[in-house]
């Protein structure tokens, strides 16, 4: 999670009694006094560390550094040093906290690294520069570029960058796919990281768009031989769906919060991620696909008006939710709920369930029985069942067919290796399935 989101849960919540807030959120006295009594305190600004997750080993692969500002609630740390930068000591600020992130990484976790954000104008500022050549040894450190002012002129950033990698250094690229980086720049600074834009993230397990954009983005990462870091997971279904991609890294609120120290992995956490990881090896079967099937239980297996309620409230509270499943009371599903499909369409809608597989059904068969179903209920969910008829998940047709034509490309290219945090300066391992195809 980048340092600048301005989220309010990235701010420190308590209000410094030197700091009263003025009721447009700007510090009493105005910015110039709060960064320069924010410069003055070699205390400020406070880092808290966020981890950064191998998805398919289920642990910390490293973390990154975000700052805390003691001073006016909902003005986030992107306010901060936006300010800093407009008032001319946005270099100052941002060697503050570089400094105290190099100082933290002495207590760094063995085979883990530390990301701190730098912004590519302010780089090559004597006050960033000076301060990264004279650690001479910056291995595990990883600079993460951000995306917020272009770079008028790369040549000098080029430059340093070759002179910080030949000390240990590794570079990030945040945002990738908004923004200034575009695939240009993602070839010109060839980093070792590359980190999907948070609105790539949300709810891409519902956009075959933005989940084809992120396989694009890491399928050329890895040519550049670089890691694809995925950021702001906060939903268990995206988590899925980038997990079933093939996404090394990650992280997000739903994995580990940001907190003092070093974090670690809630042990339930770990084990869903070895879980998810196991059933995406399954790349031949219907295992890796079925996703969440929100559900209401149903008393009458030809529809009862509480379900259908129910059913009606829940596909009005997400407007991205268009079939609903009904299950009895073992939690077998006994017909689907959706909404009209044509704009028009009134009311709901109760489809009979066509089709129901176990999750180590081969894929190439369930496509096929999927497409060979009446013209009427060809296009309908897939339902994933366990042993005994429970409801798992639901497969979408358009995902089988997308995972058969990934298939059909050729085998699955090399696997992440075992130990990603063990060269963030020398990531010789590929990205999204593997990398290069």
């Amino acid at each position: 999670m980048k340092r600048r989101s301005g989220e309010v849960a990235q701010v420190s919540t308590g209000v410094s009694e030197a700091a009263p807030v003025h009721p447009t959120g700007v510090p009493a006295g105005g910015w110039r006094a709060a960064l320069d009594a924010v410069l003055a305190d070699p205390a400020q600004p406070r880092l808290v560390f966020q981890p950064i997750v191998d998805l398919r080993r289920g642990v910390v692969a490293g973390y990154e550094a975000l700052s805390r500002f003691d001073g006016p609630a909902g003005c986030g740390p992107d306010r901060w040093f936006a300010m800093a930068d407009k008032l001319g000591v946005g270099a100052r600020l941002e060697a503050r906290v570089v400094a105290a992130a190099l100082r933290a990484r002495a207590d760094l976790p063995p085979h883990r690294f530390l990301s701190v954000n730098v912004s590519p104008h302010l780089l090559t500022e004597p006050e960033l520069a000076d301060l990264l050549l004279s650690a001479h040894d910056l291995s595990g450190l990883v600079l993460e570029l951000t995306e917020h002012v272009p770079v008028e002129d790369t040549g000098p950033l080029v430059e340093l960058l070759d002179r910080l990698r030949a000390v240990g250094a590794a570079i990030a690229l945040d945002d990738a796919g908004s923004g200034y980086s575009g695939l240009q720049q993602l070839a010109l600074l060839r980093p070792d990281f590359v980190k999907l834009d948070r609105a790539l993230v949300d709810h891409a397990d519902r956009d075959e768009a933005k989940l084809a954009l992120a396989e694009l983005l890491g399928t050329y990462a890895g040519r550049l031989d670089a890691w694809l870091l995925v950021e702001g997971i906060e939903r268990p279904e995206e988590l899925e769906a980038f997990v079933r991609l093939g996404v090394p890294l990650a992280q997000g609120y739903l994995l580990a919060r940001p907190g003092p120290g070093w974090p670690e992995l809630d042990p339930g956490v770990a084990d869903r991620l070895r879980v998810l990881a196991s059933r995406a090896a399954l790349v031949d079967q219907v295992a890796p696909l079925p996703e969440v099937a929100p559900s209401v239980r149903s008393a009458d297996p030809a529809g009862d008006p509480a379900a259908l309620t129910a059913a009606e409230a829940l596909l009005a509270a997400d407007p991205g939710l268009d079939v609903v499943v009904a299950v009895d009371d073992l939690a077998c599903p006994v017909y689907l709920v959706r909404a009209g499909l044509r704009h028009g369409d009134p009311g709901l809608q109760i489809v009979p369930i066509s089709l129901r597989v176990r999750p180590s059904a081969p894929l190439a068969e369930v496509a096929t029985r999927a497409m060979t179903r009446v013209a009427a209920r060809r296009f309908d969910p897939v339902l994933c069942v366990d042993e005994v008829g429970r409801l798992l998940g639901l497969v979408r047709p358009e995902r089988m067919t997308l995972r058969l034509a990934e298939l059909h490309r050729g085998p699955a290219p090399a696997d992440v290796p075992d130990e990603p945090a063990r060269c963030p300066a020398d990531t010789a391992g590929r990205l999204i399935s593997g990398g290069p195809r």
